[in-house]
This record gives C-alpha cells, sequence and structure tokens, in this order.
C-alpha cells in the first residue's frame, strides 16, 4: 500500500514532480541555457473601440479594427448599413458641421466619431470676377473634396446657397469624386475670368437643429487637432494606424503655422500633411533638403520653391528669419 503525504495528496505515479510537471525517475531539470534572457513577449494591444452615429440623427454603434481612413469609412458603414461612399467627412465630439471639429490625422481614444453623410445635391452658376473665390478645399481622405472655409467678402461669399461642409461633386458637370483637394484648389484657380461655370456641390444631411446653419468657421489653433497630453490613434489615408502620443503644444502651433501656409498657397487645409511636412522639416537642415526630402514622397503637390522655404522658416525658425 503506498503511504500518502502528510497534505493527503499522493504523488503522480512516474517519479517526483517540479513546478507541478511530472519527470521521469532519475531526471532533473536540465539547467537554462547560457547567454542573454529571452525577450519578453511583447504585450497585446488594447482593443480600440470607438463610438460613433451619424450626424443627422442615429443610434450608437460601435467599431473597431480599422487600420487607415478609408477602412474607418466602411466601418461606420457597416455598423449603419449604408454605403461608405455614403459619407462626406466626419467630425469629432458633436454632430454639428464644425470644421474646427473635423476629424484629421488623429482620433483621441476617447472621441466620439460623428459621420456626415450625403444630403441634397444642388447646382450653383458662378462668375469669376477676380482671381480667387475666396473658397478653402479639403478632403476627407476617400475620394471626396468639401468646402472647409469660405472667406468674408469674397464671390464665394456671396453665393447664400453655397456652404462650409457642401462637397464639391462636379465642376461644368466634369467629376472630381475622386480628386485630392490640392486638385481641385488648382482646377478652380485655373478657370478663366469672367467666363460663368457651375458647381455641383452636396450638403450633408442636416438635424432639424442645423437647418439654415450657414458656418464660416473661424481659424483657431486647435483645429483639426486633439488635445495634447493624450494617447491618440494617427489615421493615414494609406498605410496602418500607429499609436501614439498627442502632439505637444509646440508641434502644434508649428502643423498650425504649416497649415496655414497650406491655405495662403494652395487654398487647401489638411492637418495631416502639415504634421507630415513638420516632421520633415525637423529633420531637414535647411530649405533645400526639406524641397528634396518632400519632393521624393510628396512630388504631387508641385510645392513652390518659396513655399517650402517658409515652411522650413516656420518650424524651425519660428520666431526669425531663414539662416
Amino acid at each position: 500500500m503506498q503511504r500518502v503525504g502528510r497534505h493527503g495528496r499522493q504523488p503522480p505515479e512516474g517519479g517526483p514532480t517540479e513546478n507541478g510537471v511530472g519527470q521521469e525517475p532519475g531526471t532533473h531539470e536540465p539547467p537554462p541555457a547560457e547567454g542573454p534572457a529571452a525577450p519578453r513577449a511583447p504585450r497585446a494591444r488594447p482593443r480600440l473601440v470607438f463610438h460613433t452615429q451619424l450626424a443627422h440623427g442615429s443610434p450608437t454603434g460601435r467599431i473597431e479594427g480599422f487600420t487607415n481612413v478609408k477602412e474607418l469609412y466602411a466601418k461606420i458603414a457597416e455598423v449603419f448599413d449604408i454605403s461608405p461612399t455614403e459619407i462626406l467627412f466626419c467630425t469629432l465630439n458633436t454632430h454639428k458641421v464644425d470644421m474646427q471639429k473635423l476629424l484629421g490625422g488623429q482620433i483621441g481614444l476617447e472621441d466620439f466619431i460623428f459621420a456626415h453623410v450625403r444630403g441634397e445635391t444642388k447646382e450653383v452658376e458662378v462668375t469669376k470676377t477676380e482671381d480667387a473665390l475666396g473658397l478653402t478645399i479639403t478632403d476627407n481622405g476617400a475620394g471626396y473634396a468639401f468646402i472647409k472655409r469660405i472667406k468674408e467678402g469674397s464671390i464665394i461669399n456671396r453665393l447664400q446657397t453655397v456652404c462650409v461642409g457642401d462637397s464639391i461633386e462636379a465642376i461644368n458637370d466634369h467629376t472630381i469624386v475622386g480628386c485630392r483637394h490640392y486638385e481641385v484648389a488648382r482646377m478652380l484657380r485655373e478657370l478663366p475670368r469672367a467666363q460663368p461655370f457651375t458647381l455641383r456641390l452636396v450638403q450633408p444631411k442636416k438635424a432639424f437643429d442645423m437647418i439654415g446653419q450657414r458656418t464660416r468657421s473661424s481659424k483657431s489653433p486647435s483645429e483639426g487637432r486633439v488635445s495634447s497630453g493624450k494617447e491618440t490613434l494617427r489615421l493615414r489615408t494609406e498605410g496602418p494606424a500607429v499609436l501614439e502620443e498627442g502632439p505637444s503644444p509646440s508641434e502644434e502651433e508649428a502643423a498650425r503655422r504649416v497649415d496655414d501656409l497650406l491655405e495662403s498657397y494652395m487654398g487647401i487645409r489638411d492637418s495631416e500633411l502639415a504634421s507630415t511636412m513638420v516632421e520633415a522639416a525637423k529633420g531637414s537642415p535647411g530649405a533645400a533638403q526639406l524641397a528634396r526630402g518632400l519632393d521624393s514622397v510628396l512630388g504631387e503637390f508641385a510645392f513652390p520653391q518659396e513655399f517650402v522655404a517658409e515652411v522650413w522658416a516656420a518650424v524651425c525658425h519660428p520666431k526669425g528669419g531663414q539662416e
């Protein structure tokens, strides 16, 4: 008869135990291999779940698993059983057409996403009586360019049917869906003066409390950004999303200055592009090197030399001139 240990548990047949694992009789746990310790397995990344609604009104949905802007739109569309092409743009933490809250390159981990979908289509005839129409264009990263700002006293400002948030679908019946903001801005600049042209616009579908609203969006240092010091998900038009700390106040200010230069020179605003250019400028010893770097990755923009020089000075010498 086998004896039972004093704790009442019988050792397993076949030998003693080591850390609860049975061993063959006469064998011992092999000594650990010499050399550097094996690296720890990486910690599993937490699930990033965001809440979302349609801006004109809907139940709250939950989305996760997206890695770029197009996938974000697809996830929102799936939740609400609509086509991704119905979504014009998204705002953070407000259902209103507020360009200061526009979803740009980053989402705070606690941000609530509101999707603005296609509403009524309208056609507007415009006569270009001066070179500048007074429009600032941006895009949603998924094929739609839309109006981000209307300059007071401009040609467009005098047309009450044109509003901030309207998507530009066609110019003189030539569709521009799929074009980037800088391409649309260039098309509008190149239109001849004194010759009427037609804009086909799609306005976002509005909730009852937004009917009649015609926002003009003033400049703000925090435009399109999230508060610094918070962890954010940085989205890109192409490529995977990256979890990172929010921008510092100095980085936010540098990106705002570059965004202002984009508007001044090219008639566009793009917080993600501005942040990318800030990073490139910080790694460039001078404007010439920055120009070469931008040409290699953003050559399609064809940035003017004086613009690149101002970007480098704004980022690297914000309170002084170029060296």
